[in-house]
């Protein structure tokens, strides 16, 4: 997700948002077209299957070239893991924005891509599909028969759920809420103590966005070393050097205590087997997400490690009309960047643009010159 930046309070950060998006809200109708859950039948020129950052950027891409679109999606609201894992964690790393959070991007995006009138069928999966290069048909876990000319996936990690940890009486905690695998509001955590489990980007981000908010703040890792960003790891020994969060290490998780869903405790563990006992109410592991590309994986595509490799200078994949961006595409030398889903995206509308109009001369032109199609 990219780095901190040194030396930027997040009040900072907080006052440069509201200032930068402000204008941008005035500008457009943010009412999205109508996500039906009744069955449709939609006959369109790309169906893009994934409605994260690079599927909206797609959608837009193609709405500058005249290029009709559809996204699909299974979850109930666009945005991908950006909507549903962390709309409110600062993102560092977009091109023009120091920071933004998840939400704000999406909702960017979305602003972007409203003159174009995107129809957008949510609460569903894609099943099946169908046909070659010029004429495919998608059928949905909700009845939905799409026919498209080419298909671009920007499925990110696919159906994606979190890694659990094994642990007795998890689900009772899960229910209840004491168990959390995302943040979507830090302010769900103010005056609690909480133990944070990982050693990864997402773990030490966390632990110093919840400074200030939480009462108390573990951080729990098998290892001495962690995996994250360099500035954010500096950040995170000065919070534990100032009592902010407190770091438990080589530690991990052995069990929890409580009753009723009510978490009271939070039992660590060394490879020794010596234990101790942290006294909190919430627990959030953070120990990465299992892919699931559930019936893509079907779909005769060159899959590598459970990603789709594709040709980078246009982003086909070995199936001619079908294109991956984002996340789940693969090359050498790929970044599983956001920015590099946008260009991604941008690459394989041009890529596109012949399938659906194989008479007509495609000449490269600046949004400058050209404006937004109406």
């Amino acid at each position: 997700m990219g780095m901190r930046w040194p030396g930027v309070k997040d009040r900072e950060l907080s006052r440069f948002r509201g200032r930068l998006m402000v204008p941008l809200m005035t500008q457009i109708d943010l009412a999205p077209p109508a996500s039906s859950t009744q069955p449709r039948i939609i006959d369109t020129d790309v169906a893009i299957i994934g409605a994260g950052p690079a599927g909206l950027f797609a959608a837009f891409e193609l709405g500058m070239l005249r290029l009709r679109a559809v996204l699909i999606d299974a979850l109930q609201e666009v945005g991908g893991q950006c909507a549903a894992l962390y709309p409110e964690k600062p993102i560092y790393d977009i091109p023009a924005h120091p920071a933004i959070s998840g939400g704000d991007l999406i909702a960017a995006l979305e602003r972007q891509i409203a003159p174009f009138d995107v129809p957008r069928l949510l609460s569903r999966r894609v099943e099946t599909l169908s046909g070659a290069r010029g004429d495919f048909t998608l059928t949905t876990s909700a009845g939905d028969t799409v026919r498209a000319r080419a298909v671009v996936l920007a499925a990110g990690a696919g159906a994606f759920g979190p890694n659990r940890p094994p642990l007795d009486g998890l689900e009772t905690f899960e229910a209840s809420g004491a168990v959390q695998y995302y943040v979507r509001r830090r302010e769900d955590f103010r005056g609690r103590s909480v133990v944070i489990a990982g050693g990864g980007d997402s773990a030490v981000d966390w632990a110093l966005a919840l400074r200030g908010i939480a009462a108390r703040i573990f951080v729990v890792h098998r290892r001495a070393k962690f995996r994250a960003a360099p500035e954010s790891l500096a950040q995170l020994e000065e919070a534990a050097a100032a009592g902010e969060v407190e770091l438990v290490v080589p530690y991990q998780l052995h069990g929890l205590q409580g009753a009723d869903g009510v978490l009271s405790a939070v039992e660590v563990a060394t490879l020794d087997g010596e234990i101790r006992r942290l006294e909190v109410d919430c627990l959030l592991p953070f120990f990465g997400l299992s892919m699931d590309l559930g019936p893509i994986a079907e779909w005769g595509l060159a899959l590598e490690r459970h990603h789709i490799t594709i040709d980078p200078s246009r982003c086909e994949t070995n199936v001619p009309g079908i294109f991956a961006i984002g996340d789940v595409a693969t090359y050498p030398g790929k970044l599983k960047l956001i920015l590099q889903g946008f260009s991604e995206a941008a690459m394989a509308a041009h890529a596109i643009h012949p399938i659906v109009h194989p008479d007509q001369a495609l000449h490269f032109e600046y949004s400058t010159s050209t404006g937004v199609p109406g």
